[in-house]
């Protein structure tokens, strides 16, 4: 498995993908709407299919991660990017990544917790401005939870 930044004739179906995963190339996190099109996107490509998919946006200091994608559970693809955006991090001197996920993803704090991540905050009733802001936004997720809440992890860089 080969991990590396999208190349400009794969944005169409990174595009397609996301679209199909998230309900919307669109995610929105603590009130700010992103298209994930338009940010920075590593893929994990294993003999030349992409397989995995994670896309973020860098600040001064630090990133945000704004979607993470493994196509195929179970085979360290989710790792292999996270590895690499924080490769990405450590080059360009940035002090800490973080990200939001919803209260029902109990696989994505699971997943994240495992590898040194901090839940940093909770976001009481964030996702009701979310919808606002993003229609596709269920009202209820993993597990039948009602998706209410906004979870902040990060992970600070030494």
């Amino acid at each position: 498995m080969d991990i590396r930044p999208a190349e400009d004739d794969e944005r169409d179906q990174i595009a397609q993908t996301l679209a199909q995963r998230w309900g919307s190339p669109i995610v929105v996190s603590r009130g700010v709407r992103y298209d994930l099109r338009e940010h920075p996107t590593l893929v994990a490509d294993e003999d030349g299919d992409i397989v995995g998919i994670l896309t973020y946006a860098p600040a001064a200091d630090s990133a945000e991660i704004l979607s993470l994608d493994a196509l195929r559970a179970d085979r360290g693809i989710g790792t292999a990017l996270l590895d690499a955006v924080i490769d990405v991090a450590l080059r360009n001197r940035w002090r800490r990544l973080w990200l939001v996920t919803t209260n029902d993803n109990t696989k994505a704090l699971r997943f994240f917790q495992r590898r040194g991540w901090d839940l940093v905050a909770v976001h009481r009733d964030a996702v009701d401005a979310a919808r606002s802001a993003k229609l596709e936004i269920p009202e209820k997720g993993n597990d039948d939870i009602a998706i209410r809440h906004e979870l902040e992890l990060e992970l600070v860089l030494q």
